[in-house]
This record gives C-alpha cells, sequence and structure tokens, in this order.
C-alpha cells in the first residue's frame, strides 16, 4: 500500500473509530472526502504547521463542518497541534476537537463552520481579503500576497441560500484564487438528494462566472489534474467531485445511516477488513504521515522567503502591514474623531457617516460595503474607488442586495485582518443574524452598521420599521451594540468598535434628524465610552430616565415637564448596555442611582430593559408599527414627551 493510500485509509478509520467512541458525529462524509483532502494537503495546499496563522498562507474551509473529524484527522497527519489523544476525545468537553470547527480554539481551523453555506461566504471573503492585500503590497519586483482559498462544501452548503449569494459575488469579482469543491455524495439525512435537489449545479456555477470541472473524488490523478488546472484560472473554480458517502461500508456506503450517526463497531471493523487495515482503533502508521511532511518540506523556502520580506518593509507598506497584522489602530482614536464632532442637527445616519469619513483616515485596514443601500446607509468611504474584477485597490464594496452573503463575507475578510463594515437596514438585520452570531463567537472586529433603526421609517410601514431587531441583537453574547443619539455618541461607537479587538460591534442610526444633546458641564467625552452616562442631572432624582438613540431627547423634553410637576430627574444616555454592563457596579450606581423610579425609553421592544429597569417602567412598543408620518407615529405609540411624563407621574 503507498503512503498516500495508507494516509487517506488513516483519515477514515480515524474518523470513523472518533464517531464511534463519541456515540455520535457524521462518519461518512469524512470517508468520503478523504481521498481529495490528502491529494490537497499533499500537492497543492501551501501551508506551515509550526506557524498555523502565517499570513499567506493558503486557506483551507471545511464549509460542511459537521464533517469535523476529516479536517481533524488531517491536521494531525499534517503536523499541527491535534494530537492522537485530541482525536479520541472527540467532541468531549475541554477538547480541541469539538462536534464542528471553531476558530480560535484548534490549530488550523481557518474559520467557525457550524450553519451550512457559512463556509462557503467565509471563503469568498478569504478570497476577496487575499485580492485586497495583493493590491496594496504587491509591486512588479514582489509578490508578497498570493495565496489561495480552497474550500469543500456539502449537497447541503449548495442548498442554503447564502451560498448561493457569495457565490454570485465572487463570480462578479472574478475571484480567480477560489477554489470551491462540491461533494456530490447525492444523500443527505432525510434520503437521497433526488428528493429534494436535482438541479444541475454545474450549470447554476457557470450562471454564476464560474469554470467548472467533474471527477471522480476517489481518484486521485483525476482530482490533482482538477486542483492543478486551477492554478491558470481566471475566474472562480469549482470542482464537481462524484464521491460515495460512507465508502468501504459493506451495508451503509451510499445510504443516509453513513451520514448523521455512529457506523457500529461491526461495520467500521467489516469496513476495516476489507481495506486490509488492521481493526486496532485510532490506528496511525509512521508512513501515513510521509506525504505531508514531504509537502511542508516543500513549502518551507517560499515560507522563509516570505518571512525575510515582509520583515523588509519600510514607508507606507510597513505600517499599513503593522496596523493589518496587529489589528491596530490610534490609542487616541476617539478623541481624534471626538474632536471632529459637530452639534449639528442632523440624522445620526448622516452624523455616523461624517464620522466614519474620518475613521477610515486614521484605520487604513478599514473597508466599507452595503448591500445596495450606500445612499441611505452612508456608508461609502469618500475619495476611494469601489472594488471591482481586476482592481482591488479600492475600499467599498457593492454587496448587492445579498445580506446573508454580505456578513458571512465579512467574517471571511476580518479573518484576513480587514476590519469591514457592512450595512444594511434594521430590518434586514434579521438576514444577517447567523454571519453575526459567528462574529462574536469567533470574536471577529467587525462593524454591523444598521440604519433606519425604528418606527420612524414612517410610511414604509411595519414590514420596514423594526421592533424586535434591536432586543433580539442584544441578546446575541459578545455582541456590543451600539445606538447613539447624536455625533459625539457616533465617535465613541465607531471609537469603540475600531479599537476593540474581541468581538463586532452593530451600530444602530437613525433615518430622520436628532437634535444634538445638552449635556450638563460635568461631563466629559470618556463619560459615554461608559456604555451609559449622565446627560442631565438632579439632586437625589427621584426618577431616572434612561434612554438610548433618537429617544434621548425625547426624555430631556419629558424631565422638563416632570420638574414643572415638581419632580426630581436625571436624564441618562445608555448608547450601549453591554458596555456598561461590563462597568464596575459602583459606576453603574452612580450613573443609575440606587433609589427612585427607574424608567427606559426606547422605540422598540421593551423586553431586554428588566435587567436595567428592575421593577421600574419600560416605555417602547411591543406590537407592529404602521404607515404614516413619523411624528404621528410618535404620537400614537406614546414615545412623545407629554406621554413619557403621563406614565411616569402614573407610575409615582
Amino acid at each position: 500500500m503507498s503512503a498516500f493510500d495508507t494516509a487517506v485509509h488513516t483519515i477514515q478509520f480515524l474518523s470513523a473509530d472518533a464517531v464511534e467512541k463519541a456515540g455520535s458525529g457524521h462518519p461518512g462524509t469524512p470517508m468520503a472526502l478523504a481521498g481529495i483532502t490528502t491529494e490537497l494537503f499533499t500537492s497543492t495546499l501551501r501551508y506551515n504547521p509550526q506557524d498555523p496563522h502565517w499570513p499567506n498562507r493558503d486557506r483551507f474551509v471545511l464549509s460542511c463542518g459537521h464533517a469535523s473529524m476529516l479536517l481533524y484527522s488531517v491536521l494531525h497527519l499534517a503536523g499541527y497541534d491535534v494530537s492522537r489523544e485530541d482525536l479520541m476525545n472527540f467532541r468531549q468537553w475541554d477538547s480541541k476537537t469539538p462536534g464542528h470547527p471553531e476558530y480560535g480554539h484548534t490549530a488550523g481551523v481557518e474559520t467557525t463552520t457550524g450553519p451550512l453555506g457559512q463556509g462557503v461566504g467565509n471563503a469568498v471573503g478569504m478570497a476577496l481579503g487575499s485580492q485586497l492585500l495583493a493590491a496594496r503590497f504587491n509591486t512588479d519586483q514582489q509578490e508578497l500576497f498570493n495565496f489561495r482559498v480552497f474550500a469543500i462544501a456539502s449537497d447541503g452548503d449548495l442548498m442554503e441560500g447564502i451560498a448561493s449569494e457569495a457565490a454570485s459575488i465572487a463570480g462578479q469579482l472574478r475571484l480567480s484564487n477560489l477554489v470551491l469543491i462540491y461533494d456530490d455524495n447525492k444523500i443527505t439525512i432525510d434520503g437521497t438528494t433526488e428528493i429534494s435537489f436535482s438541479e444541475d449545479v454545474g450549470k447554476r456555477f457557470e450562471a454564476y462566472g464560474w469554470q467548472t470541472t467533474r471527477v471522480d473524488g476517489h481518484n486521485p490523478a483525476e482530482v490533482k489534474k482538477a486542483l492543478d488546472a486551477t492554478k491558470s484560472a481566471t475566474k472562480p473554480s469549482l470542482i464537481i467531485a462524484r464521491t460515495h458517502i460512507g465508502i468501504g461500508c459493506p451495508t451503509k456506503q451510499d445510504t443516509p445511516s453513513a451520514h448523521g450517526s455512529a457506523l457500529g463497531r461491526d461495520e467500521i471493523n467489516a469496513a476495516k477488513k476489507a481495506a486490509g487495515w488492521p481493526l486496532e482503533e485510532f490506528l496511525v502508521p509512521s508512513e501515513a504521515t510521509a506525504p505531508f511532511k514531504a509537502r511542508v518540506q516543500a513549502v518551507l523556502p517560499e515560507y522563509q522567503a516570505w518571512q525575510k520580506n515582509i520583515a523588509a518593509l519600510t514607508g507606507e507598506r510597513a505600517a499599513l502591514w503593522k496596523a493589518l497584522a496587529n489589528n491596530e489602530v490610534p490609542a487616541d482614536l476617539f478623541a481624534q474623531l471626538a474632536a471632529a464632532s459637530d452639534t449639528k442637527t442632523d440624522a445620526t445616519r448622516s452624523s455616523g457617516s461624517k464620522v466614519l469619513q474620518k475613521a477610515a483616515e486614521l484605520v487604513p485596514q478599514l473597508v466599507s460595503g452595503a448591500a445596495d443601500l450606500a445612499g441611505s446607509t452612508k456608508t461609502d468611504l469618500k475619495g476611494s474607488p469601489h472594488i471591482h474584477a481586476g482592481n482591488f485597490a479600492g475600499r467599498n464594496i457593492h454587496f448587492g442586495v445579498r445580506e446573508h452573503g454580505m456578513g458571512a463575507i465579512a467574517n471571511g475578510l476580518s479573518l484576513c485582518g480587514f476590519v469591514p463594515v457592512t450595512s444594511t437596514f434594521l430590518i434586514f438585520s434579521d438576514y444577517m443574524r447567523p454571519s453575526i452570531r459567528l462574529s462574536a463567537m469567533m470574536k471577529q472586529r467587525a462593524a454591523f452598521v444598521f440604519t433606519h433603526d425604528s418606527i420612524f421609517v414612517g410610511e414604509d410601514g411595519p414590514t420596514h420599521q423594526p421592533i424586535e431587531q434591536t432586543g433580539s441583537l442584544r441578546m446575541i453574547p459578545n455582541l456590543d451594540v451600539f445606538r447613539p443619539a447624536d455625533m459625539l455618541e457616533c465617535a465613541a461607537a465607531w471609537g469603540h468598535t475600531l479599537s476593540r479587538k474581541d468581538g463586532p460591534t452593530a451600530i444602530l442610526l437613525t433615518r430622520q434628524n436628532l437634535p444634538a444633546l445638552q449635556r450638563d458641564p460635568s461631563f466629559k467625552n470618556a463619560d459615554v465610552l461608559n456604555g451609559a452616562y449622565i446627560v442631565s442631572d438632579a439632586t437625589s432624582p427621584e426618577v431616572v430616565l434612561i434612554a438610548t438613540g433618537s429617544e434621548v431627547h425625547v426624555a430631556c423634553e419629558a424631565k422638563a415637564q416632570l420638574e414643572q410637576a415638581g419632580k426630581r430627574v436625571r436624564v441618562v444616555s445608555a448608547p450601549c448596555l453591554e458596555l456598561f454592563k461590563r462597568q464596575p457596579k459602583s459606576l453603574q450606581d452612580a450613573v443609575l442611582g440606587t433609589s427612585g423610579l427607574r424608567v427606559s425609553v426606547e422605540a422598540g421592544s421593551t423586553l431586554t430593559w428588566g435587567s436595567i429597569v428592575g421593577a421600574g417602567l419600560s416605555i417602547g412598543i411591543d406590537h407592529f408599527g404602521a404607515s404614516a408620518p413619523a411624528e404621528l407615529l410618535a404620537e400614537k405609540f406614546g414615545l412623545v414627551a407629554d406621554s413619557v411624563t403621563k406614565r411616569v407621574l402614573q407610575s409615582l
């Protein structure tokens, strides 16, 4: 048996043994894809297991993350920090081998893939990231960045709409450094693909602008020929590989039972015997690693030359690389953004845009895009061209009406060191939720800008008026949600977003104009970075009005009315509850007080305010909106000062 065949069988039976030991998992797909992955890692992919984060490494994305044992097995053979014991602890507490691959948890895992189709979008983002890096760092004399991105996708990945959106963008941009391998095994959990998925995938991708080819996924020569052909591609490549799920299993090959559950020890042993393989569990013959070691040695000179070349950078390229490689922004970023703020009456989407322009000057790794709404979200970076096929030097991305794909591509860009800004209306954040959730899980720095943030969209009506979206975003762990009330708070939102290194931020902005806040003389700009602060105070307040965004000025008006009624009132602006909740309790108590009626005022669901107001009062909207002018909606739905004052007095 050749070393290549030994490696293939090692991956197949490590996967089967690990799923069997865990009592759960997906053994059939790793068995089917073992040959393709071995070919990829031993003849094509450029990597260095001793430096898993080498910036110019080729990326491998397993979009069908349920087949995670395929990735863990090949990482083990390739020399990454994944031991045989780690494989034996598949899906167990605190192991390096969770049920689906997790970025930052296991060496060699490029992105967190769980929801199907997300990995395809991430791969498109990474391929775009490579092109952006090349445009910024390569010269006629030196090619610093040319990494390619290889992804494996299952039937399920390509059924999901997000993959279609991402593939369409990839074709539009002619990302020739992207190779997608489609595991055409014709089996899903419920049966054969004939029951739900009979389209011609190749023709679909050709229509997107991809080059396609078909191979026998179990024929190494065909696979290598197809991989080699992608090196000279002028567009993204799709390799449709016909495989047999659970290949070699006497009764479960090509059946749904090989997909989502353990095969059974008798079935595994029978497959091992048929392959001439010992029955020993978790067997890793030394010769199985030989092809991988040879590949690493072949790539090593290129790796060493790259390190020397990147260290020799000077001038603007060196400064940009330092910012990208280390996620660096100016230490005084917020101070500079705050200094550029004004006090004009304006919509926060406009104020936020002004801040964003200044931020883009200070953070060169920032790139921005919109889902065909840049004119409304105002997120175009002025003075920079739009990215398109053949010109990746710009900083603006036309994502088209593809919110799902936009979110996943943004995650791929952030994994390449860029700070992606995406934008659409808040109501469409639901389309992006899985991508935002994964960004938070991977602790990526990304800015998700959502404008038209409330019922004050007005005449567009309830289909376009967010109600539960703000609260829903706040429920995503590790996502900070900023809803600024004026330009200074927009500066704080962007300063925090771009300085943060452990997760993404959603910035929610108004369509309608808002007055600049009049703050107490004791206020300091840095107070905004606490997440909540006192706008207008009173001695021993008996009422604390806590508001966000467009409702802060309403709270200030209500304070004046309540004071006329003899009440002592403090107004607190809370642009980011997540940030505020991370502050020491002493600071929280200083802002909110320890007595008095707490009242939240926000044009949206009241569900997430309980931890702030306690037994107090939450004023908001817990029903759908209506089509009418914004001013009338505010009056009808109780979001004007008169209504707030009346509700507070009733509660007192």
